[in-house]
């Protein structure tokens, strides 16, 4: 009997183990942010630090535009990610929604995102991701996608017009 705790005991531990590897959490350096996002001016973190400069500057100053004018504060929830990270997200979306072309409706892959390509940030919480959505345009910022308000892309030359939302991100 003893033994046969034991050999439950050890089964119980390595699946335990397994499935700690089977999702591996990412890392700050693959451009992974703490829940609630960090600031756009975190130029050390490499989801900000690794964007494009013409869309970091204008996340920039969008964001000091909507404090001051409606003390909105504005994080950026997702930035730049490695490929690596982008395929867990895909992966993740893909066991959540049962379907690659259900989760591609959510998440790009690694080849296609313009998260990996650093053009694109995702702003939060909503009421700065409204305000980017509405007014990002004055910067050259633009929401992509209907289903996403918060994924803002450098899309338009400054005080220009956004090009209509696509549908999805499968869509893109």
């Amino acid at each position: 009997m003893a033994v046969k705790s034991a050999l439950v005991v050890l089964v119980l531990v390595l699946s335990a183990a397994c499935s700690a590897q089977a999702a591996p959490t990412a890392r700050p350096e693959d451009g992974d942010v703490e829940t609630g996002g960090i600031s756009p001016f975190d130029n050390d973190h490499p989801a900000i630090r690794n964007l494009d400069p013409a869309l970091r500057e204008a996340v920039q100053q969008a964001a000091k535009e909507a404090r001051a004018a409606r003390g909105i504060d504005a994080r950026v929830t997702s930035g730049w990610r490695s490929r690596r990270y982008q395929q867990r997200l895909l992966d993740e979306a893909v066991g959540k929604h049962g379907s690659v072309d259900e989760a591609r409706k959510l998440v790009n892959t690694p080849e296609k995102s313009t998260h990996v390509s650093g053009k694109a940030v995702d702003i939060g919480p909503t009421d700065a991701a409204d305000w980017f959505s509405r007014k990002g345009s004055r910067f050259g910022l633009c929401q992509i996608y209907a289903n996403e308000m918060w994924h803002i892309e450098l899309a338009t030359t400054p005080g220009g017009e956004c090009p209509p939302l696509l549908s999805n991100a499968a869509a893109g």
